[in-house]
């Protein structure tokens, strides 16, 4: 389609006039203002030719055999690059109600035959003025929109790659709380990958197909390392302790929760949009939360603990129960699937038990990818 002037010999007009001297007529009249004019006889016609070039302006009639006027603005309307051709109806119909109806179809003028020139040449150049400012207008909006992508495609790789330091810090702070207690050995990167598998098969499932995105899963991942971040904050001789703790030993190691919530709120209040700080936060405050309520620090129940904290307990109770510990050994396979299978509605989420079912083969290839030496030894005892 053309956007030079109205008035230049490339600008193609097409007549659509089932009577030949009526085409003739309005052709000499474009012919001597430089226009291109291609004709038809009807609207079947001029369609069959809209399939091998698009003009500038249409001229329509509306009283024609096999597709009358109506009919053919009906095509062009059903079409979006045909409805961009202006139309202009010159007809012999003089009824106010036919010109409504053919403007309601798309057409941009009504004009009745006999034809007066030089109205004609003025409704002529000035639609094909506004068409050309049109289609200026949307080449200029498609030009932003273009320029737009591609500033958002940069934007959005410098943020990868600012978010990617940033987890990568955060993960590395969040080893140094993990290294306070040497026997956790691999336990965030298992962490973190159990969370992954768990949201994904999570997905499937109606309640939380809408809850779950790819970009919700990626944040669990990334903030899932932050769950004991809290513990920098516990003493050595609790968090290290080799024998049971006492009761008021058990009251301040629970609460590396507020610790690591509290650390991560004043991380959040300065960067309020962050939705891997806002995830952090929850697991941290909330992992250590029950589906009936019994857990720490708030007693939360149910759907009122954070998804990401419910996939959290799960995660982190099976890689406990997994590894060894200074009091006590690896538990086999079995009897870790077992204690996670006696929680499922007491303390565990019985949806994320499920989802834990379904990928449990994935969780010991986890395991066996990150198994540190000291428990595959225990294991193979």
């Amino acid at each position: 389609m053309n956007d030079t002037g109205p008035t230049t010999s490339r600008t193609q007009l097409l007549i659509v006039d089932d009577d030949a001297l009526t085409r003739e007529v309005i052709k000499d009249l474009l012919k001597a203002r430089g226009y291109l004019v291609a004709e038809a006889a009807n609207g079947q016609e001029a369609l069959d030719q809209l399939t091998r070039q698009l003009p500038d302006l249409i001229v329509l009639d509306i009283n024609m055999p096999v597709m009358n006027g109506f009919e053919t603005l009906r095509h062009l309307q059903s079409d979006a690059a045909l409805r961009q051709i202006p139309v202009i109806i010159a007809s012999a119909i003089t009824d106010p109600a036919s010109a409504a109806q053919a403007i309601e179809l798309g057409a941009v003028d009504f004009l009745t035959k006999p034809i007066n020139p030089l109205l004609f040449y003025a409704r002529v150049n000035s639609t094909l003025s506004n068409k050309r400012l049109h289609d200026l207008e949307q080449q200029h909006l498609r030009q932003i929109a273009e320029h737009s992508a591609t500033l958002e495609r940069q934007v959005a790789q410098q943020v990868e790659e600012i978010s990617a330091g940033h987890v990568a810090t955060i993960f590395a702070m969040s080893k140094l709380a993990d290294y306070r207690d040497p026997e956790t050995g691999e336990h965030l990167e298992r962490i973190r990958e159990y969370c992954r598998v768990l949201a994904a098969e999570l997905r499937r499932q109606s309640p939380f197909a809408t809850l779950i995105s790819d970009a919700y899963i990626e944040t669990l991942y990334a903030a899932s390392p932050l769950h004991d971040i809290g513990k920098v904050g516990i003493p050595d001789i609790i968090l290290l302790k080799p024998d049971k703790l006492d009761a008021d030993e058990w009251q301040v190691m629970k609460t590396h929760t507020t610790i690591g919530a509290v650390t991560l709120r004043a991380v959040f209040e300065k960067h309020p949009r962050n939705q891997f700080v806002r995830m952090g936060i929850q697991i941290a405050q909330s992992h250590h939360e029950k589906w009936d309520g019994s857990g720490y620090p708030a007693g939360m129940a149910g759907d009122e603990i954070p998804l990401c904290a419910r996939i959290m307990a799960l995660a982190d109770v099976f890689d406990a129960l997994g590894s060894r510990r200074v009091y006590k050994a690896a538990f086999p396979p079995e009897k870790t699937h077992a204690i996670i299978m006696e929680g499922k509605g007491s303390h565990f989420d019985p949806r994320v038990v499920e989802a834990y079912e379904k990928t449990r083969d994935q969780f010991s290839r986890i395991r066996a990818r990150f198994q540190p030496f000291e428990d595959m030894q225990t294991d193979e005892s």
